[in-house]
């Protein structure tokens, strides 16, 4: 039978644009959340074992931006919903909302870097295991700048300003990362108050 034959019986195999954009950006944040919240803990273990107030600065801006991903995530769950009489316009300016969740979250996990660097001056401690702290700034800085890559360049296919706003925060703040590194160097030749510097 032909299939033209039933008149008044149409499908589409198509796929709303839309919808495959949404499920784009929660997969990317989903991943963002992912990587970082794994590098997050691989350096906190280093902070118990080594004391770096500088890596427990970088540790804690890089759980700060984990959660940055989860905002981001609400907001493409949110913009996947159909227009309704109360929001006849969808749900898309969600993402408004989240960008200005994900710059209170950076804002908050700054002042209490800032916070454990005070301490550290007026508490000073030292800091050990300075390859291990060297080793995760070095990889904080790859972590920070592959999220900033994937975050950019799938914000830019799907039209996301948030996502490549998060995207260029993570790349700048892998080059921070390597501040770290300049602490760890500064410990090593006899400079201990780089660490809570940097």
């Amino acid at each position: 039978m032909d299939h033209r034959q039933h008149k008044g019986h149409h499908h589409s195999h198509l796929i709303d644009p839309s919808i495959v954009t949404h499920e784009r950006g929660l997969w990317v944040a989903k991943w963002s959340f992912v990587i970082l919240i794994v590098a997050g803990f691989a350096q906190l273990v280093i902070v118990f074992m080594s004391k770096s107030v500088a890596l427990m600065a970088d540790t804690i801006h890089n759980f700060g931006d984990a959660a940055t991903s989860i905002p981001l995530g609400i907001a493409f769950l949110f913009a996947r919903l159909k227009p309704n009489r109360k929001f006849s316009y969808g749900y898309g300016r969600v993402e408004d909302i989240a960008g200005v969740a994900v710059v209170l979250l950076i804002l908050s996990s700054g002042c209490f870097a800032g916070y454990e660097a005070v301490q550290r001056f007026l508490h000073p401690e030292k800091v050990g295991h300075l390859g291990l702290v060297a080793g995760a700034s070095i990889l904080s800085f790859l972590v920070n700048e592959g999220v900033a890559v994937f975050r950019i360049k799938v914000g830019k296919e799907i039209g996301s300003a948030a996502l490549v706003a998060d995207g260029y925060h993570a790349r700048i703040d892998g080059w921070s990362s390597l501040a770290v590194l300049v602490g760890a160097l500064g410990v090593y030749f006899g400079f201990p108050i780089l660490d809570p510097i940097t």
